[in-house]
Parts: C-alpha cells; structure tokens; sequence
C-alpha cells in the first residue's frame, strides 16, 4: 500500500506546500506501515531531489505534456489513474487552490471520504485517522475522523515544519504518458500572479500588507520600501483592491488569499474578521494603525500605534541599518 501526493513541476520550481505534503505523508506512512509514491508532472533532477529529501520513497515522473492540465479535472482524472494502477490506499494534497479543486473532483470520482484543510495527525488506529484541524476562521480547532479503503487529505500550507534528510533514496520512474483526458475548458492565456522575486504571494514568508490608511496609491512606496528592505513580499485589504490601489492577486483575505506566512506587517488595516480570517495563521503579526483600538491589535503579536507615515520609513530605515552592520 502507499500513499499518492500529485506534485506539479512544470514551472520548474517546487512549491514549499508540496514538500510539507510529501513530508507529512511520510508521518502517515511511519504509522500505517505505508510507502510515499509521488505522482511528478515534469519534474527535473532538482524536484526529484527536493521531494526525496521530504520523504518520496518513489517518484513517477511524468516527462511528456498533458493536454488541458489547466483544468482540475483532468488533473483528478490523471491521479485516478494512478491511484488505481499503483494500489494508493491515501491521497495527500496542499489545502491551496488546486488542491482544494482536484481533491473534491477526485473525492467523486474515487466516491472515497475527504478531510480537508488539517494542520496535523493525532492517532491512526484500525484505519480510522483523526486529524485536527482549524474551524471558524482559526478561533477553534477540531478533530476531525475519516475512515475507508481510500482516503483523501489536504494540508493546510505552513502549518508544519518539513525536516529535509539528504541521506533518504528513492526509487524515480520517468514515463510518457499516453492516455488522453477530454476538457471542455479552453485556456486563452495565463497569468502569473506573482510578487517580488517571483515569489507567489501564499508562498512568501515574510509579507508587508496596506489598508486604507494609506490614503491613496501615491502613497504605497513606504510599504514597497519596507518590503525591500525586509526582502518580503506585498498584499493588500480588500478596499485597497476594490479601489484599484493593487492588483487583486495582492489581495489578502476571506475573499482573497488565505497566507500563512512567518511573519506579517498589516499597515493601515483595522483588522475586520475578513481580513483576519486570510491571515491569522501567520507565525508572527505586526499592526501599525493610528486608531488604539483597531481590532487587528487584538490578534497581534506586536503593535505599533502611530502615524505609518512617521513609523514606517523610520522602520525601515532602521532595517537597513541592522542589516549593514550585520553584513557577513
């Protein structure tokens, strides 16, 4: 028996949520006398290295492309196949947007039981996982059960830390795949919504957000600059975007993105329960907000109260300065 996590490559970097995924499958895997298959779509020598050291025991790597990938069907389908064909007793994907699509799709198709979004395993025992998990909006946490033949698990991004080991092997297939998966969905263009270094905003670890009280978008290059200095990446609160301040792939929240990052500087932002709801996994918060009594203050780990416009360039300045003095 073994347990399937579907990694995409085909960008030619691996998300680190692929490799918490693979590395938490492993943690299943020590319990349930269980190998780690990973299904790779395109990989290279670098994927197949990184999803090794997280704890692959094999790696099917598909080489060749397959057509309308864009679309998450086809992509459950694909794993279907191989969840059928190599005896995958469990499925394990990253709680992102693709995985929060394919394992739906794949739920139906396999007409298995799925938990979704979990933050860590607690007991397996004559086949009954228990998992807890965050519910409503991060202010509590659940154990959730999921029994049956087959099972599919999505990991919330950023909720363990992954312990790479150089000296773990594994067996690595390259293949072509032939089969063909009909779509009815055809893709024009695609873009990519990225922020500084390339970085994908729910990938980024150390991220500088503005609300309102930034006054305009005239006035964004103090949270640019801090970000610069901090080598992070920027979002934004949800009437930032609405006003076109940002782009909306910046957009933080509810009903935006869900980030997780090691450290967030909310700048502006008063901390409604929708902006929270996407941001309270951070590791460390940090508000800067003139009004004391700002809910975000609340969920912060650290406040500032105080004008962004006089904290904010001081702050970053003060970064700078750490910097070059601890320049190695």
């Amino acid at each position: 028996m073994s347990i399937l996590v579907f990694s995409d490559a085909s960008n030619s970097k691996l998300k680190k949520s692929i490799l918490e995924s693979v590395y938490f499958a492993k943690q299943i895997a020590s319990k349930n006398n269980s190998k780690v298959l990973v299904l790779l779509y395109k990989g290279n020598d670098e994927s197949k290295q990184q999803l090794t050291q997280a704890g692959a025991d094999k790696i099917i790597n598909i080489t060749n492309e397959v057509q309308g990938m864009a679309d998450f069907s086809v992509t459950a389908r694909l794993i279907k196949k191989y969840v059928l064909s190599e005896n995958i007793k469990d499925v394990v994907l990253p709680f992102d947007l693709q995985g929060r699509a394919v394992s739906s799709y794949l739920a139906g198709l396999l007409n298995c039981g799925i938990v979704s979004g979990v933050i860590q395993l607690t007991d397996i025992s004559n086949d009954v996982y228990k998992f807890k998990k965050n519910v409503f909006s991060g202010k509590a946490i659940a154990t959730i059960s999921i029994s049956g033949d087959k099972k599919i698990i999505t990991l919330l991004p950023n909720s363990i830390q992954i312990q790479l080991n150089s000296a773990h092997s594994s067996e690595v297939i390259d293949i072509e795949e032939k089969d063909t998966f009909p779509t009815k969905i055809k893709i024009k263009s695609v873009e990519k919504n990225t922020t500084a270094g390339n970085i994908p905003l729910p990938e980024a670890e150390l991220v500088v957000s503005g609300g309102r009280g930034l006054k305009g978008p005239e006035n964004w290059g103090i949270i640019e600059d801090l970000a610069k200095a901090l080598g992070a990446a920027t979002a934004c609160s949800r009437p930032v975007a609405d006003s076109h301040w940002r782009p909306h792939h910046e957009h933080v929240g509810q009903t935006g993105l869900t980030i997780r990052p090691n450290l967030y500087i909310a700048i502006g932002i008063s901390g409604a329960i929708q902006h929270l709801a996407g941001v309270s996994g951070s590791k460390t918060i940090v508000v800067i907000n003139t009004d004391k009594d700002a809910p975000f203050f609340k969920a912060a780990d650290y406040g500032i109260v105080g004008d962004a416009f006089e904290v904010v360039p001081k702050l970053t300045e003060a970064i700078k300065k750490f910097k070059e003095t601890h320049h190695q």
